[in-house]
């Protein structure tokens, strides 16, 4: 057997070698280490590895610390299992249930086709629409489900545009390779251009008439065009996963990294309330627009989307196409009909439960739950009594006549959600990750992990903490594009909180951009579930997603550094050391509290 036979083997079998090879490997880590601190680094280098590898399933690899944490000593079950619903997790499953909602009456395609008749067709200003929906329904909606809903709409527009696209790929050949192809048998529909256009292409030729457009065209006018069109239907595909992805960062709810952060802050420091839905979105939202449009320039760049055109009202073989775009998109909405009773409601339930959430305690102004007892409401119980609203209210206007006819149909109410809908669109595996991520933190904490790595980090002590959190937040958006942006959070947040009372620095300052570089993943088409699934259209090469992506990393990284370092010090109170940090490394504050705070304070002004 040759060793391209073995290799292959290797690889068919590799997830089970990891799971049978790994607790092996580290087994000396139980008896090198001191004991609690151990055992509990031999448990979570395992679920790392699993969960970068997926050798089991993420949310099987999650419930590992239920039998691991109480059979190795590190905590018993009875503190492990309560960490799997938290309230974080409460909070989670209502804007889950709520995006179901918005999923099953269509609002979400209903703002979509609104916000694109808006601003309009031409390639630049379509694609910050199409991010400005994207990032917006990913605020509220999972980054997947976003992703899947929008790329069919920009497909559809983009052959309104530019015609069919294996048309388009066509006429970027040169008419020798169009030949070459035909003798080589590469294939046999890569023929010369017509004479006479299709319907497609002359929505890509343009003009009032197509046919004499094309005869106008030189072949290299018409290969010129063509690639630029090309370019421009990248720009389309690329700009919806990475939007989605930004988009995330501005809620709570939006992605899973935000409420891991939420709940190891609540494990770890207690006395901390400075984050909440409000507040976090409160500072979030600003970021994700000042990133969104850094984006959007660099995509609209490099995919030929800036142009004279952008501004400048120029009829030319272009105008055509674009008008006929637009007239799609807005024969698409007015398909869709006036809104009905079912789509109000769920509008209406939508805008209380975001207002609701936002102004519980949003700290820079007194919230509403001023009116009840301190400490007893809270974001979840707030999501919980919205979404429970939808099981029962009608999807039909009730009409009291019902009641007086004896002709009317007894068919009984639907309402706006059903619990059957709910729990299919409900990803229930990401509720038992959130869960072992707590679990994880919680045995870190509980058996001195925690402070065991931070005691050895003392060399990162020297470095100045505004250089620090773009080096976090550089490292864990190029870690996370190989593993799971829960999976990573999941690991590091624990360190990070220990570095930062190691260096007596307020933890918020290097958990926050820390959290929110875990989800600008951007670079591979396996770094998230939205990447994938435009990537799996066919269309895109990697080397598009590493180049764009790359730079789109190094945006982010300085937007991040930026917001923490203005209105993220006036926000969080960041050039200070907090009380609430002070119970988990009181040595680190008696040591060091005052250097390092000045040292913060010169920086970040």
């Amino acid at each position: 057997m040759n060793v391209s036979a073995v290799s292959k083997k290797l690889w068919c079998a590799h997830k089970q070698l990891v799971i049978l090879l790994t607790p092996l490997l580290l087994l000396p880590l139980l008896f090198t280490l001191p004991e609690k601190e151990g055992k509990c680094l031999y448990v979570v280098l395992l679920m790392a590895i699993f969960w970068c590898t997926e050798a089991l399933p993420l949310a099987v690899t999650a419930m590992l610390p239920v039998c691991l944490f109480p059979t190795l000593g590190i905590l018993p079950s009875k503190k492990v299992c309560p960490q799997y619903f938290l309230e974080t997790n409460f909070l989670f499953l209502s804007g889950l249930v709520m995006a179901s909602s918005i999923e099953e009456w269509g609002l979400h395609r209903r703002i979509a086709l609104k916000v694109l008749t808006i601003v309009g067709v031409k390639p630049a200003w379509l694609i910050m629409g199409m991010m400005l929906t994207s990032a917006f329904l990913s605020m509220w909606l999972s980054n997947t489900a976003t992703t899947a809903m929008m790329l069919p709409i920009a497909n559809a527009i983009l052959e309104s545009l530019f015609g069919d696209l294996e048309t388009l790929k066509k006429k970027c050949k040169s008419p020798e390779e169009t030949e070459g192809d035909i003798l080589n048998g590469h294939s046999v529909k890569l023929h010369s251009l017509p004479s006479v256009p299709s319907e497609k292409q002359i929505l890509s030729i343009d003009g009032p008439d197509g046919t004499e457009q094309t005869d106008l065209l030189t072949a290299e006018e018409i290969q010129s065009e063509a690639q630029y069109q090309l370019k421009v239907w990248k720009g389309f595909l690329i700009c919806i996963p990475y939007a989605a992805s930004i988009g995330g960062t501005a809620t709570l709810t939006g992605t899973a990294p935000n409420l891991i952060l939420i709940g190891q802050l609540k494990s770890y420091f207690p006395e901390c309330d400075l984050i909440n839905f409000g507040s976090w979105f409160a500072f979030a939202f600003p970021l994700m627009l000042l990133f969104l449009v850094l984006g959007w320039l660099w995509i609209s760049f490099l995919y030929g989307g800036l142009n004279t055109r952008l501004c400048l009202k120029k009829h030319d073989r272009r105008a055509d196409a674009e008008a006929r775009a637009r007239a799609l998109i807005e024969e698409d909405y007015r398909k869709l009909g006036p809104i009905n009773f079912a789509e109000g409601a769920i509008s209406f339930f939508f805008v209380l439960f975001a207002v609701l959430l936002f102004t519980r305690d949003p700290k820079f102004i007194t919230g509403w739950s001023v009116f009840f007892k301190k400490g007893y409401v809270s974001d979840a119980v707030t999501g919980v009594i919205v979404v429970s609203i939808l099981f029962f209210f009608p999807s039909q206007k009730p009409s009291l006549s019902w009641w007086f006819d004896p002709k009317a149909s007894n068919t009984p109410y639907v309402p706006l959600l059903s619990w059957k809908k709910a729990q299919d669109s409900v990803p229930w595996n990401i509720i038992l990750l959130l869960g072992g991520g707590f679990a994880m933190a919680k045995g870190c904490e509980e058996s001195g992990l925690a402070s065991w790595i931070g005691g050895h980090l003392q060399p990162l002590a020297e470095v100045p903490p505004a250089a620090a959190v773009m080096l976090i937040t550089a490292f864990l958006a190029c870690f996370t594009e190989f593993a799971s942006n829960t999976a990573t959070i999941i690991i590091f947040l624990p360190v990070i909180a220990e570095l930062a009372n190691h260096v007596s620095v307020n933890p918020l300052y290097f958990m926050i951009p820390a959290t929110i570089g875990c989800s600008y993943a951007f670079m591979l088409p396996v770094s998230t579930p939205p990447n994938s699934i435009a990537f799996a259209s066919g269309h895109l090469m990697v080397t598009d997603m590493v180049k764009t992506g790359f730079v789109m990393n190094i945006l982010g990284v300085l937007s991040v550094s930026l917001a923490m370092n203005t209105w993220g010090v006036a926000m969080f109170n960041l050039n200070t050391y907090p009380e609430w940090a002070h119970p988990l490394n009181k040595s680190a504050v008696l040591t060091g509290v005052h250097r390092s705070s000045v040292q913060l304070l010169n920086t970040t002004h």
